[in-house]
């Protein structure tokens, strides 16, 4: 119960972090007397694109170590 009740919270709380930054606008367009109120929201517009580019990466090449001798060969 408390885990629904906080997750309600913070969507409540981001509601109105979006509202006071105006990317979401919440009007009543029609009162409520014997009907529900009307709201219209108007949200803010995100477009995405793709953009080609060019980017240079970095080459890696491993080298695999020589046979070792006896001689040198780790304890």
């Amino acid at each position: 119960m408390r885990t629904l009740l906080s997750l309600v919270a913070i969507v409540i709380l981001g509601v109105v972090v979006l509202m006071y930054f105006g990317i979401i606008n919440i009007d009543q367009t029609q009162q409520g007397v014997v009907q529900a109120p009307k709201f219209q929201a108007d949200v803010a517009k995100v477009t995405l694109g793709t953009e080609n580019k060019t980017v240079a990466v970095p080459t890696i090449s491993v080298e695999k170590p020589g046979a070792q001798t006896n001689a040198q060969a780790p304890n």
